[in-house]
């Protein structure tokens, strides 16, 4: 059963309104280019945040014109970008242990050795017999960028990048805010939700719609295998990905619309 709240997943027709919304406010390239990046690679806010230039792009020679680039067939998202990584450096140095949970043979194991310790007469505390915390890893995953919408957006807003900033490092942030600095996670969340819901009046879609519909398309419209949307949504669980094989909401309107009974009198 699906979670409440799940974003919305878009339809071709809402999509297509988006992106001509975006068109007649600022910034349209930079926004489109966002779009582009949620809806067609699937990648969380995190990691579309996280970008550098040098991720989607080869930059030429820094000269006193306009500054070349050539985009990459392939996008290499490093691991410490992923959900599971501390890539923003944020994660608590300490734990606070709520729960504690073994297998059976390691209580087992940890009976016997209190036992041992306290006919030793040593001191015996609580804290030195939690098991390790699992702390949770990153996956690197290739995406290839060979949609052209996609490629069209990222190279139209890299030469105005490029136009205003020559100077621009390969490591520099990808997408930058209204104010020049890179995004947070929160941020960019928001901003995508503004760009869908307020200015596309797309009801309960969120910075998350662009995954959820290019998984969705993925396995439903496409028919590709779990394994393969696994692959590129960078789950580490093939259970997380099965979640995407539920019913999109259009399939559902659909079947409503069609069950009503006609009474023959």
């Amino acid at each position: 059963m699906s979670k409440t709240g799940q974003a919305r997943v878009l339809t071709p027709d809402q999509f297509a309104h988006l992106l001509s919304a975006i068109q007649e406010h600022r910034y349209p390239g930079k926004n489109t280019a966002l779009v582009q990046i949620s809806f067609k690679l699937g990648l969380r806010v995190q990691e579309i945040a996280l970008l550098q230039i040098k991720d989607v792009a080869e930059l030429g020679p820094d000269n006193s014109g306009q500054r070349s680039f050539k985009l990459k067939e392939i996008l290499a998202l490093p691991a410490a970008y992923t959900k599971g990584a501390d890539a923003l450096r944020r994660s608590k140095s300490t734990y606070q242990r709520r729960r504690i949970s073994f297998s059976v043979y390691d209580f087992h194991q940890l009976v016997q050795r209190i036992e041992t310790m306290a006919k030793a007469g040593a001191e015996i505390k609580p804290e030195d017999f939690y098991p390790e915390v699992k702390k949770h890893r990153g996956k690197s995953r290739d995406l290839p960028m060979n949609d052209v919408a996609l490629r069209t957006a990222i190279e139209n807003y890299l030469f105005i990048r490029l136009a205003a900033q020559p100077s621009v490092k390969k490591t520099d942030s990808l997408f930058l805010t209204q104010k020049g600095g890179p995004y947070s996670p929160n941020t960019l969340q928001e901003h995508l939700a503004l760009m869908q819901r307020h200015w596309a009046g797309i009801e309960r879609a969120s910075s998350h719609s662009g995954r959820r519909t290019l998984m969705t398309n993925i396995i439903h419209e496409q028919k590709k295998s779990v394994k393969v949307a696994q692959k590129i949504a960078g789950h580490v669980s093939p259970s997380t990905t099965l979640i995407y094989e539920e019913p999109p909401e259009e399939s559902l309107k659909e079947a409503l619309q069609n069950a009503g009974y006609q009474y023959v009198g």
